[in-house]
């Protein structure tokens, strides 16, 4: 996805899902890691920091520490399902942090994950979908239907139309069409 997304405006980095808020109105995901994160995907300058690492006995590194840049993305997952690759696409609206975070000293960005965190969660995990992903505002999910039609890959996506019991349908469909077609049928 970052070799996609060479000369396109926004960032693209390597992700995961580091703690959710289910709020009563509104629930957010956010997303972070301690060394990984690309500061393409930064909200103005990132800086430089040194701070305890806390695990494994190492010395404590130097890591890249910002917010992310508000606004439309995708969060992707490639998972192996023995007979074929899944790839499942999350398309979400980055959002500034609610608070300052002093005690998160990481690269970070809070998302708003369509069609509601409750509905993308619970179909990322039916879906198999990793807790590592890649994190892309400078592409869209067209990009990951044009990738996954070249490279013969399924593809799940969890967008505003999202329904939990659609998608298990489609789930179900993709299996019986996989198992199908790995057999010449």
């Amino acid at each position: 996805m970052k070799v996609m997304a060479e000369g396109l405006e926004g960032g693209t980095s390597f992700m995961e899902d580091y703690t959710y808020h289910f709020g009563q109105h509104k629930s957010y995901c956010l997303g972070s890691h301690m060394l990984e994160i690309c500061p393409t995907i930064a909200n103005g300058q990132a800086s430089c920091e040194v701070h305890p690492l806390g695990i494994g006995g190492k010395e404590d590194p130097v890591r890249l520490v910002f917010d992310g840049q508000s606004g439309p993305a995708i969060n992707v997952s490639l998972v192996d399902m023995g007979n074929r690759f899944r790839l499942i696409v999350n398309e979400v609206e980055s959002v500034p942090p609610k608070a300052k975070l002093p005690n998160l000293p990481v690269a970070r960005v809070l998302w708003d994950a369509f069609p509601n965190l409750e509905v993308a969660a619970t179909a990322w995990i039916l879906a198999g979908g990793a807790h590592h992903t890649v994190y892309s505002q400078a592409l869209d999910t067209s990009y990951m239907e044009d990738l996954a039609d070249i490279a013969g890959i399924e593809l799940l996506v969890i967008d505003q139309d999202t329904k939990i019991r659609d998608f298990k349908d489609k789930i179900n469909s993709n299996e019986v069409y996989y198992h199908l077609f790995q057999h010449g049928m």
